[in-house]
């Protein structure tokens, strides 16, 4: 009888990938298929669709005799979701010849509920910003998806309620008006109230300061000492002295979680902090799966990853951070092919002296081979790839006492952070690179400069030392991040001096 086509998309790893929706309808027995190498919720769209077309006004395709076939192209990539339904709606409505309409350059993207409803999809902002680039300039998309939609730039949008609504439009019968995009300046609030603030933290002064560092360079760093000391809410309160995202960070990020399924607001604005147990398994933490969906490490891009009690994650877990921690993306690969995602976080791990965190001369009860177990789970290829090592010491019980007022002020230490990332953000603005541990062999010959006495210094220290080759430019990135802290062009010997203290690996 006829045939008809829409455009449709779905998400690849955080890119989008078109679908083309092909209906044909011929004569014969009844029968509906939907073909293209859909999971489950495909092919139950044929239910859905039909009793949606049915609730708007039309005939539905199962009250007639014939032959209905939908085609989602390319038949060889797997389709997943809800997100197709508008569109093969809308195809069969066309070929039926129920509507006319110019389907050229326009997305249709939705569930659609029984009585022809839209409801909410996962994973439309990054289709979104990718639809320009391959020749869309309109898109309609649920109502619910509003507030995400708002983000993105280049592209109209219109949000719709129902498959009326849609219908009444493109049969010019009623006009839905496009959704204006948010405007791409941010105005978040940095000075609010945090759970858990630094300068609630009374003492450890050194630990802040390593604090300062690793959120002003993105240097990954690890707290190690007896239980109760504060490294949890040391690491915690590293929320409250970063600065908000840029615009383009933000919609990185939201994109991120969108694609997740885990996105409950519109822009996320500030960086996040993700902390998941030591129970969690490889894939949860680096990502993967059948069809590989974002791990922790990549929902705490531009954010914090936390892994508290570091050495009680599986070995698989901890041996396979090696590579994120290194290129700060993480590439899964399957049978299928495979997909990179960003992984450009602060590590912030913490860890004990031995199994039962008294430590030496503490009461600890452990044998020496069980100490030595404990500490050989972390390997020195991912002990090479933490920058800065703080031991966290007792408490000081005389300034735990002491009032709030004689800690630093938190909007202090962001100020400072802010001003040495926006040194960096100068420094690197020619290049895909937003801090100092992103810079690789050549960036450090062209932006690391050294005095000379403190090049001399890092010599006879790295000798001294023993320290590897990754090891050295690490020093020298963090010495970087100091110098930019201090408002100094080049690195001086004092710098280097910090720098090399935190490379500090005793345990006890």
């Amino acid at each position: 009888m006829s045939t008809a086509k829409t455009y449709s998309a779905h998400i690849c790893g955080l890119h989008m990938e078109t679908v083309t929706v092909e209906v044909d309808i011929s004569n014969g027995l009844h029968s509906f298929s939907v073909i293209g190498l859909g999971d489950r919720s495909v092919d139950e769209a044929k239910d859905r669709i039909s009793a949606a077309i049915k609730n708007t006004g039309y005939i539905s395709p199962k009250q007639k005799n014939q032959k209905v076939v939908i085609s989602l192209a390319p038949a060889d990539t797997r389709k997943e979701g809800s997100s197709f339904d508008l569109a093969m709606a809308l195809a069969y409505l066309s070929a039926s010849s129920d509507i006319e309409f110019d389907y050229e350059n326009t997305l249709f993207l939705g569930e659609l509920s029984l009585e022809g409803k839209l409801r909410k999809i996962h994973g439309l902002l990054p289709i979104l910003i990718d639809a320009p680039t391959h020749g869309f300039t309109a898109v309609f998309i649920p109502k619910e998806n509003e507030k995400e939609a708002s983000l993105a730039q280049h592209i109209i949008i219109y949000p719709v309620s129902s498959l009326q609504e849609i219908v009444e439009h493109l049969m010019r019968h009623k006009k839905l008006i496009p959704l204006q995009p948010r405007h791409t300046e941010l105005h978040a609030e940095i000075d609010g109230v945090h759970r858990y603030d630094i300068s609630h933290i009374r003492g450890n002064e050194s630990s802040k300061r390593a604090l300062e560092i690793a959120v002003a360079g993105c240097h990954n760093i690890i707290l190690y000492g007896p239980p109760g000391t504060g490294k949890t809410m040391l690491a915690q309160s590293m929320a409250s002295i970063m600065p908000p995202l840029s615009y383009e960070q933000a919609v990185e990020v939201t994109s991120i979680y969108s694609v997740a399924r885990i996105l409950d607001q519109g822009l996320i604005t500030h960086p996040p902090f993700r902390s998941p147990h030591h129970t969690s398994s490889a894939i949860s933490i680096l990502g993967g799966g059948t069809t590989p969906h974002p791990g922790e490490i990549t929902l705490a891009h531009r954010g914090v990853l936390f892994l508290d009690e570091f050495p009680e994650f599986e070995q698989r877990v901890i041996e396979g951070l090696r590579q994120p921690l290194e290129e700060r993306t993480i590439t899964v690969a399957r049978a299928r092919g495979s997909v990179t995602f960003p992984a450009q976080c602060i590590m912030v791990a913490s860890m004990n002296p031995c199994r039962c965190g008294k430590g030496k001369g503490n009461g600890c009860a452990c044998s020496p081979r069980s100490i030595e177990r404990y500490q050989r789970k972390l390997s020195a290829p991912v002990l090479d790839r933490i920058d800065i090592w703080i031991q966290v010491s007792k408490i000081d019980y005389e300034k735990l006492s002491l009032t709030q007022a004689s800690s630093e002020k938190t909007k202090d230490i962001r100020k400072r952070v802010i001003q040495a990332r926006a040194v960096q953000m100068k420094r690197f603005h020619s290049q895909n690179k937003y801090y100092n541990s992103e810079m690789n062999a050549g960036d450090i010959e062209k932006y690391a400069l050294l005095e000379d006495d403190a090049r001399k210094l890092l010599t006879q220290s790295a000798e001294k030392l023993g320290v590897s080759g990754r090891a050295f430019h690490r020093i020298i990135k963090v010495a970087r991040t100091i110098a930019d802290l201090d408002c100094s062009p080049n690195i001086k010997k004092s710098h280097i001096l910090e720098a090399i203290q935190y490379r500090q690996k005793k345990f006890g």
